[in-house]
Formats: structure tokens, sequence, C-alpha cells
């Protein structure tokens, strides 16, 4: 596999654009979806607490011969350990079952508007970032509302909006709200749940027309329009194929198409609406 291209954070950190994502894979078989992610090429891993595998994500990260270095991890702060000190909390703890010294990124999972507490969480957030405990924070699943709240509010910007976004929920209007503002766009779910949508004609055409699957197509579409993409795969060949993207490339007819299909469809729950439980 080529080298898989960085992208820069607004404070020169570097992101490897695809990762490997770990949401659902059961704790049992994380670590050696992690290792086999890392021996095929990912060097972008992304957990979260709630996910409940942090802990095999460190260890297959201890266990591989790659410098820490090479390996970025991002972990989120979970709703219910939002606020300061519950968040600065929660980061100790997600260090602890990590394993780590430091950890690349970290992000507030969703704003959980009736909750409040996102810009108290911020403030924690600057707190572990200033202390070079974590070197980029960030956010995920917030609306430009709340980003601008924090923009308002706070003294550093987030580097990136972890959201859902793939060709059927395409986010445009937000995805501009982060451009201007110098936040990347990483997306969640991006080629949604697979399925029908990878039988969808338009998508089939076009990978027919360059010999690839429709998830890679869709991979590709992400990569052009400039965003992270966290694609996930317990499967090894899957695994390589979702890293195999780019030895072809899209043009101007199937961006077109693409962005037609975009009817504003979530897989996930509403942020505005969406507590966790809490």
């Amino acid at each position: 596999m080529p080298p898989v291209p960085t992208l820069s954070f607004n404070n020169g950190v570097q992101i490897p654009q695809v990762g490997f994502g770990v949401f659902l894979v059961p704790d049992d078989e994380t670590r050696r979806a992690v290792t086999d992610a890392l021996e095929v090429g990912y060097r972008h891993i992304d957990t979260a607490t709630i996910y409940q595998n942090e802990a095999a994500v460190g260890e297959a990260i201890s266990d591989s011969t790659l410098a820490r270095d090479d390996i970025f991890v991002t972990t989120k702060c979970w709703n219910s350990d939002q606020g300061y000190d519950s968040a600065l909390a929660a980061f100790d703890a997600s260090m602890k079952r990590l394993g780590l010294d430091y950890l690349d990124l970290y992000l507030i999972h969703w704003p959980v508007p009736s909750l409040d507490k996102y810009a108290d969480t911020w403030r924690a957030f600057e707190k572990l970032y200033a202390d070079e405990r974590v070197r980029a924070i960030g956010v995920s699943n917030f609306h430009p509302p709340h980003l601008q709240r924090l923009l308002d509010e706070a003294e550093v910007v987030p580097a990136i909006n972890q959201i859902e976004l793939h060709p059927w929920l395409q986010q445009i209007e937000l995805r501009d709200f982060h451009a201007e503002h110098g936040i990347l766009t990483e997306a969640w779910s991006p080629i949604a749940r697979g399925g029908d949508n990878l039988r969808d004609e338009t998508l089939v055409a076009i990978a027919d027309k360059h010999r690839v699957s429709t998830a890679q197509v869709i991979l590709r579409w992400h990569l052009d329009l400039g965003h992270v993409v966290i694609p996930k795969s317990v499967h090894k060949d899957r695994m390589a194929s979702n890293l195999d993207l780019f030895d072809f490339s899209l043009d101007e007819d199937d961006h077109a198409q693409i962005a037609r299909l975009g009817a504003g469809v979530r897989v996930g729950p509403d942020p505005d609406e969406f507590s966790g439980g809490v």
C-alpha cells in the first residue's frame, strides 16, 4: 500500500486522511482487528470511551513494532463525563486504559445541548492541550450553533469535527462552516451502513467505470472533498480494500452524479436531540 496522505490541523499537527474505526467492534475482537489494520497500513486508529474497547486498542498498539509516533490515536469523551472536572477525570481513565503517555486527538463525542455542559467540557480540553497531554482537540457531531458558541467563548478553535457524512447526508452547510473557520471535516459512517446503499445504480456504474468497488468510490469521493474518513471492518481483506484508494480518481461527472444522491438521510441520531441516555 502507498502511504496514506495526511491533512493539517489548524495547529499544524498532521492526521492521516484514512483511519480505522472500531465502533461496534467487540472488545475481544478489537486487539486482533487493530493489529490487522496496522499490518495492512493504517496509521490512524479511532476509538471512544463508549465503545468499551480502548484497552484492546492500547494492547494492539503496544504489540506493534511501529514507533508510537507513527500511530495517530483518537478517543472521545462520552456524554456522562461532560463538565470540567468530569472530562479531566475521563481523560485520565481513557489514557490508563489505552496505556499511552499522550493522545493525538481528543473529541467531545456529542454536544448534548440539553445538558449544556459542552462549553465547560471544552475548557477542560483546553487545559489538556495546554498541558501537552493531547496534540489536538476537537469535537464530534457538532452543528454550526454549537461550534459558534465555542468560537465565541473559547480560546482554542476545534481542530476537527467528526460528523455523520456520506453521499446521502452531504452536510454542505456544515462543511462550509468548517472551511470558513479552519476546522477539518471527518466522516463517521462514511459509506452509511452499506447494504442497499452499496448497490445504488449510480455508484455501481461509477465503480464499474473505474473497476473498483462501490465502497472505494464513496471513500475516494470523501478524499477528493478533503474529508478524513474512518471506515470499519473486521475482515483484513476489506480493510485493505478500504485503503486501496490511491490508484484511481473520480472525474467531474462522477462527482456531479454523487452530489445528486444527497437526500439528507441520517443513519444515526440528530445531534440536536441525542443525549445517549444521560
